[in-house]
């Protein structure tokens, strides 16, 4: 019979320990799954989670949406929006990143520390300058004030993140490509781009679900319920002078989690490098 020593109870302990906490955690996500699932009149009633009576109309009513608007139309905008800040964080991110951490140019020291310092900006300090600037640009209720900023740069925990995981690279592949005749931009797209893959993946990852879940930005700046995004389309199953559709809401809810379950379950691997990588090197 194995012998139980001090490190086996201290490490059953520990590990009894990390389940309850991860149950904790995922509970009201369990929880919202189940309510999905459950009669409306029942909800709140019911505190389990398995349900007394198991229907799917939640689903079916919340796909319907909220008058002519399904709830199809909210992901196809979500999904668009998605799309392009994702191409224009992973193109002009990293070549603001390549430049920073490769090039030598004037000011570059004092550009980046420019550039570390909105880091430190509260992003509502900018919300009112920025909301008068794409109003006097006839941009209000439409995608452009959150997709055009995106192909400026203007994400600096993403150019200092790749930053971090360009500096890693030795610069002797540069060098031997110099030598082979591969100029700026022929050593960013042949040497750094494939190297930096997982860098971009985490940017990709993050890029995805901070555009996905932001509510703010699509509030101040969609208008149209035809323009409305996911958590905006979520927002209309809560009337606060009539009768709020839970059933629904929290069956879309669900939904909603799918399209970020799947790409990290898929990207997860390179999502781990990408994080680990960049900490090498400061």
């Amino acid at each position: 019979m194995k012998k139980i020593t001090k490190d086996h109870i201290s490490n059953t302990i520990v590990n009894i320990v990390i389940i309850v906490m991860a149950f904790g955690m995922l509970y009201p996500v369990l929880w919202l799954i189940s309510a999905s699932f459950k009669v409306p009149n029942t909800i709140f009633r019911d505190a389990g989670l398995i349900p007394e009576a198991f229907t799917l109309q939640n689903y079916t009513n919340g796909w319907k949406g909220i008058g002519i608007v399904g709830f199809d139309t909210f992901f196809r905008n979500s999904f668009i929006i998605s799309l392009f800040c994702i191409i224009a964080n992973l193109v002009f991110c990293s070549l603001t990143a390549y430049a920073f951490a490769r090039l030598e140019f004037s000011g570059r020291k004092i550009w980046f520390g420019i550039m570390m310092l909105t880091l430190m900006l509260p992003g509502h300090v900018t919300t009112i300058p920025r909301y008068i600037l794409f109003r006097s640009f006839g941009w209000l209720d439409s995608i452009l004030p959150i997709v055009v900023p995106k192909f400026f740069a203007t994400d600096a925990f993403f150019i200092f993140l790749l930053v971090q995981f360009i500096r890693s690279l030795p610069r002797e592949l540069d060098e031997a490509a110099l030598i082979d005749g591969c100029g700026k931009f022929g050593i960013y797209g042949k040497i750094i781009l494939p190297m930096t893959v997982p860098a971009l993946i985490t940017t990709l990852l993050f890029t995805f679900l901070w555009t996905w879940d932001d509510f703010f930005n699509q509030l101040l700046y969609l208008n149209s319920p035809q323009k409305y995004t996911v958590p905006m389309g979520l927002r209309l199953f809560l009337d606060a002078s009539g009768v709020s559709s839970w059933g629904s809401m929290f069956a879309m809810s669900v939904l909603s989690l799918v399209p970020c379950f799947i790409l990290f379950v898929s990207l997860q691997k390179y999502f781990v490098r990408g994080i680990a990588t960049t900490g090498i090197k400061g």
